[in-house]
């Protein structure tokens, strides 16, 4: 059928009405395009598979990963990167007024670098044709794609998987174990941590094969090995214990002027060009008595705002890194839930001057919410990497009495529909 794409989505996907006022997503089109599509799926709405452009947006460009299509991994490299966020600022307005926030200030958009800016890949490892491959998911399915090349990972990440592959004829038990590697970098590429991911560990040989890699990729400073097992088909069934080990746990990673250290295994932001500015967006000008930091991650919050408030109270559920990183004087690290903690801080009606929280994709939820409405901090900013959950959530924060100041996007993700999104409040 023919269809005219209105607009882009969040998921990335074009929308597009049929003849009988259908709905129909179609991936990889832009707005204003003509375009021929065949549907894939019927439901109260349709998916479709695009077979042609008739009439191209000027926007179009020639994606520049040659996997990009049947990769999972990216969904907007066919737009220019100035469509791109324009794109992601109008899915993040309409998300919220889809919410019932209507008042919206100006979003303000934060952008770098679109490419080579990734300091984490995970790739799945599997024999194509009697030779070891490294790759990603195809989209829309479990399906294996061999990949060579990945341009939003940084270079020292796609080099090292290079060198993974290439040891293959010496390291053999190691190479053909592993199902997945995770390669991690710090912001300039000069250290390298990898984790190998396999069903059963070899019995020995694990510091020969780290020492091999290392003669390759120099910045290679530690490894570590995940034991895999399953109790389900499921991916999401899948549970992990640590195996050998080689070298440094983690490494040093210095943002905006601090120095962290963060363990292979812990998150850290993705994007190595616009983490200073999601820390200067979140703390900059902010200063008082106490701050908490909620979902504090390795304290890439909480270590700039210790040098602007009296006192820094960081929440993680595990706190590991957090500890190491938020040692001194007026700086607290605590193990607990967030949710946990605001119980207990109502409890005992305490009240910070500022709030910052950074929440995984689900978002802080409802309960959260009420307890922020009752402790009545001064200005939270919240940091976010789904525009849906966080809509959700400023809508009732924004009825409890907080009113929605300012609203950021940071594209952390070029060329995917992900986008990270900081939202200031006050009462």
């Amino acid at each position: 059928m023919k269809l005219s794409i209105e607009k882009i989505v969040y998921g990335g996907s074009g929308l597009a009405r049929s003849e009988n006022g259908k709905t129909v997503f179609v991936p990889f089109t832009l707005p204003g395009e003509t375009i021929e599509a065949a549907i894939t799926s019927h439901g109260s709405f349709a998916e479709a598979e695009l077979k042609e452009i008739d009439a191209p947006s000027p926007n179009r460009i020639e994606p520049r990963c040659a996997h990009f299509g049947r990769c999972g991994g990216c969904h907007l490299q066919h737009a220019t990167y100035a469509a791109q966020l324009e794109i992601k600022q109008s899915i993040l307005a309409e998300t919220m007024e889809r919410a019932g926030i209507t008042s919206l200030p100006l979003i303000e958009v934060h952008a770098a670098l679109p490419w080579e800016y990734r300091n984490r890949i995970r790739l799945r490892i599997a024999v194509v044709d009697g030779h070891l491959r490294v790759g990603y998911l195809q989209r829309g399915s479990n399906g294996f794609l061999a990949i060579q090349m990945c341009p939003i990972a940084s270079p020292v990440l796609w080099r090292a998987a290079e060198a993974f592959l290439a040891l293959d004829e010496e390291h053999t038990a190691w190479t053909r174990a592993a199902e997945e590697i995770e390669l991690f970098t710090d912001g300039d590429g000069q250290k390298l941590q990898t984790r190998l991911f396999l069903r059963e560990q070899p019995a020995k040989g694990f510091a020969e094969l780290c020492a091999a890699l290392r003669l390759r990729v120099p910045e290679l400073a530690g490894a570590g090995v995940q034991v895999m097992a399953s109790s389900g088909r499921s991916r999401k069934s899948l549970r992990v214990r640590p195996g050998a080990t080689w070298g440094a746990a983690g490494l040093s990673y210095i943002v905006a002027g601090e120095t962290y250290w963060v363990n292979r295994d812990s998150f850290f932001q993705v994007n190595r060009f616009l983490a200073p500015e999601l820390i200067r967006l979140a703390t900059e000008g902010r200063q008082g008595l106490l701050a908490w930091d909620l979902f504090a991650g390795v304290g890439l919050f909480s270590r700039v705002l210790a040098n602007h408030f009296d006192e820094v109270v960081a929440v993680e559920a595990t706190k590991g890194d957090l500890a190491v990183n938020l040692r001194g004087a007026g700086r607290r690290a605590i193990a607990a839930t967030t949710v946990e903690f605001l119980r207990q801080a109502v409890l005992e009606r305490e009240r910070p001057d500022l709030i910052v929280m950074d929440p995984p994709r689900a978002g802080v939820g409802a309960e959260t919410c009420a307890l922020l409405g009752r402790i009545r901090a001064p200005e939270i900013v919240y940091v976010s990497c789904d525009p849906t959950t966080l809509s959700r959530d400023l809508s009732a924060m924004i009825d409890s009495g907080y009113r929605l100041k300012q609203l950021h996007l940071v594209d952390m993700f070029p060329e995917t529909f992900h986008q990270e999104t900081v939202a200031i409040l006050g009462l």
